[in-house]
């Protein structure tokens, strides 16, 4: 069974539907452990410091009497290296105290600004229990590069969230459209769309634009070049002839599906269940009619608002 990763509701005007989220995919890598070959023992990772003579410089103030971080662009001097190859750790370096880590940004090549962990936290978005529905819109406006991760919306159990829940759906499909929302999960703020799906709702993150490269950012597109016509025609006839209905049950991980078959000829493997997780109590949501009426009203009062010209003022003559 499935866990819950997140608990809130969905807004959509004034109605609030309590609900759930669930991962809608499962990755199926084959992940290993390191050993030592003649040992057999677990190979483990230590936090240590590099080789003296890369010395980024730290500044401590005086605040309140208490020494704090300060953090500011540095560098430092040592012979130009390859990114990303930082001289190796001394053999017996002692390993750092977490609470003793800060975190670098690299603003330029080996020249970075210093930030203690504190800082970042204030800066985390407010945890928010709501997924706020900001506007509707088609999805074939939405170009897959935006997607990033899939979730499942399910209704909370025991409060009545199923009935609006299935209007919303049912509402959505209809309209042909998607809700666009924010919302945040964990330390995160993400920007989301929720779509309707074989009577559910579906949670799809969205990458912000400034993530998304554009074409001209890759070196040679976009492509412009000749084409006969016979050969566009030759090129169209091929695809029509290897058209399907996409079943992704037949398109499988062959490489993964052999390396499980040599685990499982070795030793085994043995999964148990998850167990299900408990509810949490929550009061029962409003009248949804009325909450509907009012939405609808709240929405053509803002639409009057914006087409209502402004009123001019009268000047009396002197």
């Amino acid at each position: 069974m499935a866990r819950a990763i997140w608990s809130g509701s969905i807004s959509f005007g004034l109605v609030s539907v309590p609900v759930k989220l669930f991962n809608a995919t499962s990755p199926q890598d084959v992940r290993f452990h390191q050993f030592e070959r003649d040992t057999g023992r677990r190979i483990h990772y230590r936090r240590v410091t590099e080789e003296p003579g890369a010395q980024r410089e730290w500044s401590r103030e005086s605040s309140g009497g208490e020494p704090s971080p300060a953090p500011r662009v540095t560098s430092f001097d040592e012979p130009a290296r390859d990114a990303g190859a930082p001289p190796a750790p001394s053999e017996h370096a002692p390993e750092v105290a977490f609470e003793d880590l800060v975190k670098g940004y690299e603003v330029d090549r080996d020249e970075f600004v210093f930030l203690d962990p504190d800082e970042l936290r204030a800066l985390r978005p407010e945890q928010t229990q709501a997924i706020e529905i900001e506007e509707f819109v088609d999805l074939a406006d939405i170009d897959p590069v935006y997607f990033e991760k899939s979730y499942y919306v399910a209704p909370k159990r025991g409060v009545g969230a199923e009935k609006p829940y299935a209007l919303l759906v049912k509402a959505m499909e209809r309209a042909g459209k998607v809700a666009i929302g924010r919302f945040v999960l964990r330390t995160k703020e993400y920007l989301a769309a929720v779509r309707p799906t074989s009577g559910a709702l579906m949670l799809e993150t969205l990458f912000f634009a400034d993530e998304i490269r554009a074409t001209a950012d890759i070196e040679n597109l976009p492509v412009e070049a000749p084409v006969a016509d016979r050969e566009l025609k030759t090129a169209e006839q091929l695809i029509g002839l290897l058209a399907e209905t996409w079943d992704a049950g037949k398109h499988r991980d062959t490489y993964r599906e052999r390396v499980l078959e040599l685990i499982q000829a070795r030793a085994p493997t043995r999964v148990s269940a998850p167990e299900p997780e408990a509810e949490t109590g929550a009061t029962r949501i409003p009248d949804l009619l009325e909450a509907l009426r009012r939405s609808v009203e709240a929405a053509k009062q803002g639409e009057q608002r914006v087409a209502a010209p402004p009123k001019r003022r009268r000047t009396r003559a002197g």
